[in-house]
């Protein structure tokens, strides 16, 4: 039951927020008086609140009330949304312009993310992702070959590849995710619309199945300046190496 009435106070919530009933910069309603209103406990709505934050509606503050967010959409990392819910999330029309899909060889370093033979065949995916028609994002997939045929039943700009594959029965069980930044190549250029070296986020998945197989490895080159990406930890190491790698031995 909890997790119903989280999942409507956040409705509500969100459905205020993109209507303009709650502005940018608006102080969302605070946890007493969400709790009154909806005669619940605090947990379900600090759960709905969590949610508004993790799709970049609302952010929040240590002593203050949480206020709608006037910023670029955050894309949280440390849960696994589609592009396509996150965006209709957050009020945004997203949308999908495929460049190419592709059966091709692995090379070395496509094999070794796939845990493949160099030469074993695999699937590639080249598609540009927009916000409301702005370019945003560009997803470089790449998938064993069992996995990845499947996408060629299906015209690729009209589906959440991420969906489509669990209806396929290729679901992700886990995902690894590693974030960097990196300069805009050509192709990062011609099709985000910015000049070649430009700064472009880069957030890198490895997806596994339900038997731990690695079946997809993507690399998603966004715009900085179109969407920020947030994480929200569950607890601390002590040692601080389960959060943050070195690239390097210093």
């Amino acid at each position: 039951m909890a997790e119903v009435v989280y999942k409507q106070i956040a409705d509500e919530l969100r459905e205020r927020i993109l209507s303009g009933l709650l502005a940018p910069g608006a102080d969302v309603p605070t946890e007493a008086e969400l709790a009154h209103r909806w005669n619940t406990s605090r947990g379900p709505i600090r759960n709905a609140l969590l949610t508004l934050r993790q799709e970049g509606l609302i952010e929040t503050g240590r002593g203050r009330p949480a206020r709608v967010t006037s910023r670029k959409p955050n894309q949280a990392v440390d849960v696994s949304i589609p592009f396509t819910r996150w965006a209709e999330g957050i009020g945004a029309v997203p949308g999908a312009d495929t460049q190419e899909v592709s059966l091709r060889r692995a090379g070395a370093e496509k094999a070794a993310l796939l845990g493949v033979e160099v030469g074993a065949p695999i699937v590639e995916v080249l598609r540009l992702r927009h916000l409301d028609e702005r370019p945003a994002m560009l997803e470089r997939l790449t998938f064993l070959e069992d996995v990845g045929r499947v996408l060629f039943d299906v015209d690729l700009d009209t589906v959440s590849i991420t969906e489509y594959l669990e209806q396929r029965g290729h679901p992700s069980y886990s995902i690894d995710h590693e974030i960097d930044a990196v300069a805009a190549d050509e192709v990062d250029a011609e099709l985000l619309q910015v000049p070649i070296g430009s700064p472009i986020l880069r957030l890198r998945r490895i997806s596994h199945d339900a038997e731990g197989r690695i079946f997809e490895a993507s690399d998603d080159r966004y715009l900085p300046d179109v969407i920020r990406f947030t994480v929200s930890a569950s607890g601390r190491s002590r040692t601080g190496d389960a959060y943050v790698r070195p690239l390097r031995a210093l």
